[in-house]
Formats: C-alpha cells, sequence, structure tokens
C-alpha cells in the first residue's frame, strides 16, 4: 500500500500507536522493532484492543484483514509523518542544541500558545521515532509548531530535517556530549550545523544567540533574528533564592528556572515571541506560569533542606554551567552531590576529571556518585545505593544541596532521604 493511501486512513482515524500497551481507540498501529522487541507479535493484538488497522512489515504477521503489510515499518512512519507535515501550511520551529533544548522548547511553547494554536514536542520525543511520532499529532487547529531534534551521531539531525521540514532553526548551544557516539566535538559541532544547512538550503529563518560567536560563525549568511545580553534585557541578582529573574522593557519576570544559565533560554523565548507578535504582557505571564518539571532544574523543598534537582540529563558543558551558577549564589552550607556522565566514551575519564578540579577550584563540598567518579576521586559512592546508606547515616540537614548526573545515576530517587 502506498503512503498516499496510508495517509487517507490517517486521516479518517488521526492516531498512531506503536505501544500495543497504550492503544488509542481506532488508532492505526505500527510494527516497530528493536533489538529486544518485534512490534510486529502485538500486530493482531492491537487490532482485537481497538485499533483500525495495524501495519506490519513480516509477511507471517499478515493474518487480518486489516493489517496491512509493509517493507519497513519505521521507514512507513517516518515517511507518513513527512507526508503529513508537507500538508501543514504552518511555521515549524526546528530546535536543538546540547543543552537547554527541552527547557527553552516548553518557555517558547507557553509564550506562543499565549495566543496561538501551538504544537510542541512532548517530553523529548525527539529521535528517529519521536519526531515523527510528534509531527502525525499536529492537526489543521495549530498554527505553529515546536519540534525538537536530538542527536548521538553524525547525520542524524539532518535526517529529522528531512523529515520535519522545519522552516525555523534554533541551536540553543554546542557542547561536549554523547561523545561515545559522535567520536569528538567536531562531530558534535558538523551534526548540530545541520540544521542551519538544511535552514539555509530551504531559505527559512533562523534565531541566533548573539552572545555565542561559534553560532554567529555557524549561521553566517543565512536569514536570522538574533537575541542577546542588552540594555533592555538584564540578569537581576537575588541572594534569596535561586530562581532567575531578569528585566525586561522595563518589566521585572521572575521565572521559575534556576541558574543564570537559563538567561539565554529565557531570552530565546522573548525573542521568538516578538517575532510571533506576542505582547510583552503575554510574555512576562508566560515566563512566570511555566514551572520545569521531569526533574530538570526542579527546586524542591524538603523537611529539612532545599533541593535544586537537575538529575534528567549530565554533560560537560551543563554540569560545568550548573556548578558555576550553584557557586555563585549566596548560600550557606551548600553541597552538592554529582552523578557520572554517561555516554561520554574514551574522554570520560577526563571529563570527569575535569569537573572534580572545577568543584575543588571553586570551594564546593562535594559527594560523588557512579562507578567513573568512584575510580577517580575519594568521597565517592559506586552506585546510589552507597550513598543513600551514607545520607541516612550522617545528619544532613538546614542545606541547598545541587544534585546534577544522567539520567541513569537516578539521583531523583534520593529526594526522599533529602
Amino acid at each position: 500500500m502506498e503512503i498516499k493511501e496510508i495517509y487517507s486512513l490517517f486521516q479518517e482515524f488521526s492516531a498512531i500507536s506503536t505501544d500495543s500497551r497504550k492503544i488509542t481507540k481506532g488508532a492505526i498501529f505500527i510494527s516497530l522493532k528493536g533489538d529486544n522487541f518485534n512490534g510486529n507479535k502485538y500486530a493482531l493484538k492491537a487490532i482485537l484492543d481497538g485499533c483500525s488497522y495495524a501495519i506490519v512489515d513480516e509477511k507471517e504477521y499478515d493474518v487480518h484483514q486489516n493489517t496491512i503489510l509493509v517493507n519497513n515499518g519505521l521507514k512507513t512512519l517516518q515517511d507518513l509523518a513527512t507526508y503529513h507535515r508537507n500538508q501543514l501550511n504552518i511555521p515549524l520551529i526546528g530546535i536543538t542544541g546540547t543543552n537547554g533544548k527541552t527547557t527553552s522548547k516548553e518557555i517558547i511553547h507557553a509564550v506562543l500558545s499565549s495566543k496561538l494554536n501551538c504544537y510542541a514536542t512532548k517530553g523529548n520525543l525527539n529521535n528517529h521515532i519521536g519526531v515523527p511520532l510528534s509531527l502525525l499529532e499536529i492537526n489543521k487547529q495549530h498554527k505553529v509548531a515546536i519540534i525538537e531534534m536530538g542527536a548521538n551521531h553524525q547525520k542524524e539531525i539532518e535526517f529529522l530535517c528531512n523529515i520535519a521540514q522545519p522552516t525555523y532553526g534554533v541551536i540553543t548551544n554546542i557542547g561536549s556530549a554523547h561523545l561515545e557516539g559522535f567520536g569528538s566535538l567536531q562531530a558534535v559541532i558538523d551534526t548540530k550545523k545541520e540544521l542551519y544547512e538544511f535552514i539555509s538550503h530551504n531559505k527559512g529563518h533562523l534565531f541566533i544567540n548573539s552572545d555565542d560567536e561559534q553560532l554567529l560563525s555557524l549561521s553566517n549568511g543565512i536569514m536570522q533574528t538574533q537575541y542577546g545580553k542588552s540594555e533592555d534585557i538584564t540578569a537581576l541578582a537575588n541572594d534569596k533564592t535561586p530562581l532567575l529573574s531578569i528585566k525586561y522593557n522595563n518589566e521585572i519576570i521572575n521565572s521559575h528556572l534556576i541558574g543564570d544559565f537559563q538567561f539565554s533560554n529565557i531570552l530565546l523565548a522573548i525573542c521568538v515571541g516578538n517575532y510571533f507578535n506576542i505582547s510583552t504582557q503575554n510574555i512576562k505571564k508566560s515566563i512566570e506560569n511555566y514551572i520545569p518539571t521531569n526533574n530538570r532544574s526542579q527546586l524542591v523543598k524538603t523537611k529539612t533542606n532545599t533541593l535544586i534537582l537537575d538529575a534528567y540529563n549530565a554533560n560537560p558543558s551543563s554540569m560545568k554551567a550548573m556548578l558555576n551558577s550553584f557557586a555563585n549564589q549566596k548560600y550557606k552550607n551548600k553541597l552538592c552531590i554529582l552523578g557520572d556522565m554517561l555516554e561520554l566514551g574514551g574522554e570520560a575519564n577526563k571529563e570527569h576529571l575535569d569537573i572534580i578540579k572545577l568543584t575543588n577550584q571553586l570551594g564546593l563540598d562535594c559527594l560523588f556518585v557512579g562507578g567513573i567518579f568512584h575510580s577517580l576521586t575519594k568521597n565517592s559512592f559506586k552506585n546510589k545505593r552507597e550513598l543513600g546508606k551514607y545520607i541516612q547515616e550522617n545528619n544532613i540537614h538546614k542545606k541547598t544541596i545541587l544534585l546534577k548526573g544522567s539520567r541513569g545515576i537516578g539521583l531523583e530517587q534520593l529526594t526522599e532521604i533529602l
């Protein structure tokens, strides 16, 4: 069956499912395969549980009048998403970057939604499966969309751009992350740049941080709107809270974001808001109402401590930015609990040693957890279970504690005993 025919079915039922455990009544089920699963095995069950059709790519599972046999289920999902995108005559902002892309996406979404029906990628569905699933959720009522794009190997951003067809592009920043897949920082730069190249080739528009010399250089010659520090927009110092406040057009915006490194994310949201004619008051209200979730720079107050929970992800650049920001906060009794930064390949030991040195330079009191940190420094623990035992045996209270580490370390689970 051709994509055009499958799209006709999609228009009728308007829902796609790839997880047989989470069936939407009437949805089209698309069988995907991975190293440890084969969605074809669940195609018939999906139909019996309420799906209108099931797409399979192995002939032995084409056993029902409502199964559709294709050559490749994943490619069908991706092609269907691109076909759908090409029917939507709306601005689409593609956003990528080493750090801040999810937070920036969420703030931009909050700002644009104050005036426009705006779709944004849910959570971090930003890979070769998540991007097409996100695109297929956009409907005729949406007036603008924001699609997050992640990458852990070269040419991935180019691939995602060809699926999503962005008309606007944002790279929040470029730093060391996923080096295990990329191999080098230059490979990271080349991959992120693929978004700029797509926008340039298709005569689109960029939003560029003018304070970032690297991004300015990479975007030279491409149509763009810039944002950055200026007399009109400044960060405000506040010794009473780690939450970032800024002054913009004589208005004070009190955000729920932690860390001065979040300043550029707010500037980006303001820039995009201005571009799409969102009023200053709506921009202010939207930013102030946005509260981060999912262990991303969350302020958590327990009975005994104040926690800055940033345990969703970690890489060298985000870790250094958070540590520098935390060190500048004028609090007594500060403590850092830092977990391993994963997926750094051969650079892992060097990058972790750099973090240890930085904490010493900043004079921060730290506990380290994870196999890499444990192999490199004292005052460390192999895993969160050992660290948890230490915390329970020691009197840790009345402290402001930063928890920062890769998702795989699971530092958020320590909040119950802190």
